[in-house]
């Protein structure tokens, strides 16, 4: 089948998605001139696994770039384009890109002048990256438990965990839904503190009808490889205040713009030309992918709403859309015979259904629990503090639930909706088959 792609169905294909003002022109012209064809089996739903879908729209982006010699923002514009483009999908009036979603932290954190003696709150269930953005100011991380219905922060338990040197609250979007954002500000407000949405996870999510990111200071996302927007490695910042955007656009820039400077910090997380042309192409086929990830989404939950010991996650809400970049569900092994977690995920790998166990308690990691033993932390922050550090920051939900959860890639969203059912099908099977599979 051809791929070949015209001007004309460039733009419709943008105008689709809400961006075909400012997004087409160069894309659309040099897709026009190329007579290269990519396999279409890569954007096929039957073949999820084929993942990221691109086609000549992308290779497109990159010779653009590539010919114009102009690769690195300074000089380019494909950055600024996929900045004012995100900015106005998610409704926020400004957006930084960067070179990470850990860039991304990395630069709120580094625009608010974190340092040493400041604690941040954050939950125990997310990935690594979240605990290195606060670790690496030797600011002190403090963990709040999770909700287990909805594998967010249990944002009820914000309030006691706040002290005097609390500095900033950094809920984290896990999976694609959303934290409590009404309870995580309404923490946030009697100190006026800051709030850092770790959106890592969830492009365009939605807390109240509005896309993530909007609901605090600024909101970080990812644009990493396994990400529902991606370009291999990326990451932007969403924000509303315009002081705090000049600060985080100076601060992933060396922090030579603004006068005075930023306390004499900066850092070079730089989005390039080649990843901004890259996420503009990418972001042509967003909603749509979106919007069929969300549409299984739901079937799967009413599918697996069916099956005693399968309890999909739970959206808080105030969350009127998820980004589904994970589907995230707690298995109850006392409903399968008492078949362990493990044995179920490779059941389910064996009817061809892959599935993975979920984070494990980042809180009690060797790597976290090594910052106890940090010859700098010690020495910012004492024995004392430090050896208790550990036992303040317990979370017995998240560890129970880290038994339970289990997850699919956001890959298995994309296919047919009759693979939801053969999912729904092949765990049936395995609770028939559940007594004997224990035995093995």
């Amino acid at each position: 089948m051809s791929t070949s792609l015209t001007r004309r169905k460039f733009l419709r294909r943008a105008a689709a998605t809400g961006l075909a003002a400012g997004l087409g022109h160069s894309l659309a012209t040099a897709a026009e001139k190329s007579a290269a064809s990519v396999p279409s089996a890569a954007s096929t739903p039957q073949n999820p696994a084929a993942w990221p879908v691109f086609d000549e729209l992308d290779e497109a982006a990159l010779r653009d770039v590539l010919r114009s010699g102009r690769w690195g923002r300074g000089t380019g514009r494909k950055v600024a384009e996929f900045e004012k483009a995100y900015a106005e999908l998610a409704g926020a009036k400004h957006c930084v890109a960067t070179a990470s979603g850990t860039t991304a932290l990395l630069t709120t954190l580094g625009a608010l002048d974190l340092g040493p003696g400041d604690e941040v709150i954050l939950p125990p269930y997310t990935f690594i990256a979240t605990f290195h953005a606060v670790t690496a100011s030797y600011a002190l991380p403090v963990f709040v438990d999770t909700d287990a219905q909805s594998f967010q922060i249990d944002a009820k338990k914000i309030a006691a965990a706040i002290t005097d040197r609390t500095r900033v609250l950094l809920p984290v979007h896990i999976g694609g839904s959303v934290a409590d954002m009404d309870t995580v500000n309404a923490a946030a407000r009697p100190k006026n503190l800051p709030v850092i949405e770790d959106a890592c996870q969830s492009w365009m999510a939605e807390w109240r009808g509005r896309a993530v990111g909007n609901h605090g200071l600024a909101g970080c996302f990812s644009f990493q490889a396994t990400k529902n927007l991606n370009s291999g490695e990326g990451g932007a910042i969403l924000t509303n205040d315009a002081d705090f955007a000049a600060r985080c656009l100076s601060f992933q820039n060396q922090a030579r713009e603004l006068k005075p400077p930023l306390s004499g910090r900066g850092a070079n997380f730089r989005l390039t030309e080649f990843q901004g042309a890259l996420l503009l192409a990418q972001m042509t086929r967003f909603t749509a992918q979106q919007n069929r990830r969300n549409d299984n989404a739901l079937y799967l939950t009413k599918l697996l709403r069916e099956i005693d010991g399968i309890e999909p996650a739970r959206m808080h809400d105030g969350c009127t859309r998820s980004a589904w970049h994970l589907y995230m569900f707690r298995y109850r092994a006392e409903r399968f015979a008492g078949l362990a977690r493990e044995k179920f995920l490779t059941a389910l790998a064996n009817e061809g259904v892959r599935a993975g166990a979920g984070y494990s308690p980042l809180n009690t990691s060797a790597q976290v629990l090594s910052l106890a033993k940090s010859r700098h932390y010690l020495k910012i922050y004492g024995e004392r503090t430090m050896s208790d550090w550990a036992e303040r920051n317990r979370c017995p939900v998240n560890d129970q639930l880290c038994t339970e959860g289990a997850w699919f890639a956001q890959t298995v969203l994309l296919n047919l909706r009759s693979e939801m059912e053969r999912i729904a099908d092949a765990i049936r099977k395995i609770q028939r088959n559940a007594a004997q599979l224990a035995k093995g």
